[in-house]
């Protein structure tokens, strides 16, 4: 409904705007699903999307707001391409220890802010967002004194082409790793238990302190694993001094996703046929750009707005129930 909705507010701003939103719709749809480089685009536009919005959506979970992503996301792909760049090993071994670093570098990012949480209750939120500059200036800094203008043939280590990249099979499993990890494990039990109720939980005697900063920890490694596939997938180089927008965009991706990884992974390859199409929507339709982001900010908008929804479909529904009780009552009086 969300999406029907933005789609349908972009159609009426186009409309006022002189466009046509058939043609516009058209040629979003079709540049970003038209040949296998246009599907190729969409899912390298998609794949850090989905392990960030994984990471946004585990962190919703468990009870926190991991609004750190970006960071995580930044320092994750730096620490794999500094162990690309320095390390000599055959590509099999290389490769593997590349998505490890990127990992433990996200999961040490996420932890600190899950340190502050537990032992003095300081809100994820400020202290993520402070991590993210921490990130930002310790990767300049390092790039520009000790990489700077260093290459090696780490670069798009994870490409099969350029169409295909090794991230998107690493995205999936990570969603299935999420999924399995929150439903079919004690430790996925305990960690929403926490998110639900932290006193309650620590009433049953679950370690709210210790779960939480594994929540943070897990959701680390996944925006560190979306900075892998992004810096050492797509990506030419490390541009020094920008925070990667996949990591804020994540969780839009999880909002749009009702926080579920299958609906994380949809969400995901949803807004990268939206970033990929809207270049063939500008120059086939004549439509700015920056209306596709603002389509994109509409769907968000009425994907936050789904509680106000949900109630407004079980009120029809009441509505619709109780006249038919009514109507089977005047039938049992007249009979």
């Amino acid at each position: 409904m969300a999406v029907v909705l933005g789609l349908l507010a972009g159609a009426v701003l186009m409309l006022v705007m002189g466009f046509d939103p058939l043609v516009a719709y058209d040629s979003l749809f079709k540049g970003g699903l038209k040949n296998i480089t246009k599907i190729g685009d969409t899912i390298a536009s998609a794949t850090p999307l989905i392990l960030t919005g994984l990471s946004v959506a585990f962190a919703f979970k468990t009870g926190l707001f991991n609004i750190g992503t970006p960071g995580q996301m930044l320092i994750g792909g730096f620490a794999s391409l500094v162990v690309g760049l320095t390390v000599n090993l055959p590509s099999i071994i290389l490769l593997p220890l590349m998505v490890l670093a990127g990992m433990i570098a996200g999961a040490l990012c996420g932890a600190i802010p899950g340190l502050l949480k537990a032992k003095f209750n300081v809100h994820e939120v400020v202290s993520s967002i402070m991590m993210n500059w921490i990130v930002l200036y310790f990767t300049q800094y390092t790039i520009q004194n000790h990489f700077k203008g260093a290459t090696e043939d780490t670069s798009r280590a994870l490409g099969l082409g350029n169409t295909l990249n090794l991230g998107i099979f690493l995205a999936i499993i990570a969603a299935f790793i999420v999924w399995f990890i929150l439903n079919k494990t004690v430790l996925g039990y305990e960690l929403k238990a926490v998110g639900f109720n932290r006193f309650g939980a620590e009433y049953a005697g679950m370690s709210v302190n210790r779960n939480i900063i594994v929540s943070m920890m897990i959701a680390g490694a996944l925006a560190g694993l979306a900075g892998v596939t992004q810096y050492a997938g797509y990506a030419d180089c490390i541009q020094t001094g920008i925070m990667p927008s996949q990591g804020f965009n994540g969780i839009a991706v999880a909002l749009l996703g009702a926080n579920s990884p299958l609906g994380v992974v949809l969400s995901a390859l949803f807004f990268g046929i939206l970033n990929v199409g809207k270049g063939a929507m500008s120059i086939k339709a004549n439509v700015p750009t920056e209306l596709a982001d603002t389509i994109m900010a509409t769907i968000i908008y009425f994907s936050a707005t789904s509680l106000i929804m949900e109630n407004l479909i079980k009120r029809f529904k009441n509505i619709k129930k109780n006249k038919t009780v009514v109507n089977n009552n005047e039938r049992a009086v007249e009979k």
